[in-house]
């Protein structure tokens, strides 16, 4: 099952629960607006080439909608629209005043220049600027884009509408991003895990992770779990997989990729095989890298008790099926990694105040969001009698279905 039918799978299951009309669930369903642009640029050697851009705006009942741009090979529209429709339900979960959007260009940025990079960023602006803006649609980094990538959308938006830090969220911090948001959706991972493990009578300390992904949200939630007492046994990335059932020392593995781009070859931990990752022993398993990893093919073998998402959908519902009859614990996605997105609401927040803030009142903040989204999610679970995943879908349906009928948008 692809991305957009497992979540079109889940809004449904939540639906039901709630006892939506069938309008009001088809009108939720329905993205507000698909945009598809080519974007055609000259390269370094003279020669043209043509990307198409696109853009999902799901959802705005509850405010601008919000998500990522990536830049991959494999962006296409239903994989945008399902992560578009995601980030309605995240930002709902979050109760952060947003809808969901996301966007996307095909193309591969490990082979295109920086300038190259830069010609793309600012074609695919002019061709949606119109489209996105501080209170309609505010674009962050996903795979294969970054602060810098930002910086372009601001400075092409810019010459627009006038200068609007709060265009995108995710900026360098010299163009009005917001400290704490590098490390944001590893801590977010981080505090909904001490929350989970609280809820179990368990701290972080002591307990066993693997985690799968070393990019941004994986070595964030490894810094901070190890920094919590947690142990740290495997680890993988796109060179390889290392483990170490004494501990992996992260601040030192850490340093290592730094210089060699990747945890292979990691002198502390012996290699083993990347594809074995998942179904090693362990008390909490973090998947923090590409989707429907967790399948029917290994659902049957992963050992870990608990399951944070960091990573967009990592389970299918085969998956999750399999793995709630062995009595595993699976913390979702739209709660377990929202922390990026809490984060990118308080850098627009201090856009529009033109204040900035401490990184001590950013971390504090989001502790506070993220256990508060863990209460909520739970109180559902006791409503509805359901699991976790249903528990978060129902709460962020539910938030944005009141919010439509109230808007006068339900008919």
């Amino acid at each position: 099952m692809n991305a957009l039918a497992a979540t079109n799978r889940n809004f449904k299951l939540a639906s039901r629960l709630l006892g939506l009309d069938s309008k009001l669930e088809k009108s939720l369903l329905i993205p507000f607006r698909e945009i598809k642009v080519e974007c055609t640029i000259p390269k370094d050697d003279g020669t043209l080439a043509s990307f198409v851009g696109f853009r999902v705006q799901h959802d705005n009942a509850r405010g601008p909608m919000k998500g990522g741009i990536r830049y991959h090979p494999e962006v296409e529209p239903d994989e945008v629209n399902a992560l578009a429709q995601l980030m309605t339900w995240k930002t709902a979960v979050a109760n952060i005043p947003y809808g969901g959007a996301k966007g996307g260009i095909g193309c591969d940025p490990s082979k295109l220049s920086i300038s190259e990079l830069e010609r793309l960023t600012r074609v695919f602006t002019q061709k949606i600027h119109d489209l996105i803006g501080i209170h309609t649609d505010v674009p962050a980094p996903d795979m294969g884009t970054g602060p810098q990538t930002m910086a372009w959308i601001l400075d092409e938006y810019s010459k627009f509408h006038g200068y609007s830090p709060a265009v995108v969220t995710g900026k360098p911090i010299d163009l009005g991003g917001s400290l704490g948001r590098d490390a944001a959706t590893g801590r977010g991972v981080m505090f909904a895990t001490e929350a989970l493990l609280n809820e179990h009578g368990k701290s972080i300390s002591g307990q066993r992770f693997v985690i799968q992904g070393f990019g941004n949200v994986g070595s964030w939630a490894a810094k901070l779990i190890s920094e919590q007492g947690g142990k740290i046994v495997a680890v993988s990335d796109i060179t390889g997989a290392i483990k170490n059932k004494d501990g992996i020392d992260i601040e030192s593995l850490l340093n290592y990729t730094k210089e060699h781009r990747g945890v292979k070859g990691f002198d502390c931990a012996h290699p083993i095989d990347a594809n074995s990752i998942l179904v090693e022993d362990c008390d909490i398993l973090i998947p923090a890298a590409l989707g429907g990893v967790i399948n029917r093919e290994n659902a049957n073998e992963i050992k870990a008790k608990f399951i944070i998402e960091a990573a967009n959908h990592p389970t299918d519902p085969d998956a999750d099926e399999i793995l709630s009859k062995k009595g595993v614990v699976i913390l979702p996605d739209i709660y377990a990694n929202s922390g990026g997105v809490t984060v990118s609401y308080f850098e627009w927040v201090q856009n529009i105040q033109g204040f900035m803030w401490e990184e001590e009142k950013v971390n504090d903040e989001l502790k506070t969001y993220m256990n508060r989204g863990f209460k909520n999610m739970k109180e559902m679970c006791k409503t509805h009698s359901c699991d976790l995943r249903m528990g978060a879908f129902t709460l962020g349906v539910n938030r944005v279905a009141r919010a439509t009928v109230l808007r006068g948008w339900g008919a």
